[in-house]
Order: structure tokens, then sequence, then C-alpha cells
């Protein structure tokens, strides 16, 4: 028993021709769009799960001071942790190890909410083009689907046994095993199946294509 290995890696636009060296790439965005029509807006997080986290934390802390600070006014004494605290605060010096410690990570904390605040997430979701004279409407689809779409189209490729597509924001990264047919014409069929599903799906942005063949005979 003799096993072969051969492979071979191809990189171009998912909207390119064939024939385009990868110096003349298009670029990705909305200038190479592969047809017609809008771009769909990224949606945005709700970030529901920071947003309770924070809401919680604040309003447990708040709650907590505000007991204390009732009870105080009502005549009792202070809690422990607060007499314990103002001291520390008191008389800790400005470059202690702890409180430049708890600094730091009250900086770092408040930097992650700003950049949750910023940014739309929902990366999982690629925007798809939509008709220009309805720009109201909006596309979206799954990265996991669209990766599931292209391995269909892959493993409809005369010659190829297996296949497995990794969809990025903007990098498509196909791995296919083939076990007959000339490696060139392969992966040339195998381009152009994946570049034509590509515009077939209508994405907003045109993916940069990656096309990795292995050939195993026993």
């Amino acid at each position: 028993m003799t096993d072969t290995h051969l492979t071979a890696t191809t990189e171009q636009p998912a909207g390119a021709s064939p024939g385009r060296p990868d110096g003349d790439a298009l670029p990705a965005g909305p200038s190479a769009h592969a047809g017609p029509g809008a771009r769909s807006p990224r949606l945005w997080s709700a970030r529901r799960v920071p947003a309770a986290v924070v809401a919680l934390v604040v309003f447990a802390a708040a709650g907590t001071l505000l007991y204390d600070v009732i009870a105080v006014r009502t005549g009792h004494r202070a809690a422990a942790w607060r007499t314990r605290l103002v001291e520390e605060m008191t008389t800790r010096p400005v470059d202690d190890p702890w409180l430049l410690a708890t600094g730091v990570v009250a900086v770092l904390l408040g930097l992650w909410l700003l950049v949750l605040a910023v940014t739309p997430g929902l990366r999982r979701l690629l925007p798809l083009r939509v008709p220009e004279d309805s720009p109201e409407l909006g596309a979206w689809l799954d990265r996991r689907s669209a990766a599931l779409i292209l391995r269909d189209a892959a493993m409809r490729v005369p010659g190829i046994n297996s296949a497995r597509v990794r969809v990025g924001r903007r990098r498509i990264v196909a791995r296919a095993e083939f076990g007959f047919r000339d490696i060139a014409a392969v992966r040339d069929d195998l381009s152009q199946a994946l570049r034509k599903q590509c515009r077939e799906l209508a994405l907003a942005h045109t993916p940069r294509l990656t096309v990795r063949l292995h050939h195993h005979t026993h």
C-alpha cells in the first residue's frame, strides 16, 4: 500500500476571473461587489451579557452603600467594610502596589466596556447586497451557513472526495481532497465553482478565496 500526497494552493478574490493573477487582485470592499445592489448595514449586538453584568455590579454596590448610609443616618454604626475602606484610602500612599493594581484593573475594564460600546459585534453574520431602490431592507448570512453552502458547491466538483470550508469576514479558505483527475483541472474547476457560489450568495464584500488541494491515493 502506498500513499501519495500532492498539494496545491491558489489564492484569488472570490469574484475574480480564473486567469487573473494574484498581483491584480481586486480590493475587498464596496468597490469589489460582484453585482448591483447596496450593502446591508452591519448589525449591532445588544451586548446583553456585559450590560447585565455591569448593571448587577452597579446595582449591588450602590444598594449596599445606600443601605449603610441610611443605617448611619438612623443612628447605627457604619459597617466594618466601609470603615476599613475609608481607612485604607486615607492611609495608603499613591504608589502603593495594591492601589496601582486596582487602578490598572479599573482602566482595563473601562477600555473593554468602551470597545464593546463602539464596535458592532455579531461578526458571525455577513452582510449581503440588497436592491438599491430598497435601502430600508437588510440581509445577512451566518458564516457557518455560508461555509456549508460553499462546501456543497465544492463537493459537486468531479473528483472531489471531501471538502472543508472556513468562511471569514474577508477570507474564504477551502481545503479539499481529490482522488482522481489532474490536479490543475481540479483546482480550476473547484475555484470556478466556489467563485460562482460566492457571487450567488450576494456577499456585500468580495472575499479572498484560498483553495488548498490534497491528493491522497492508496
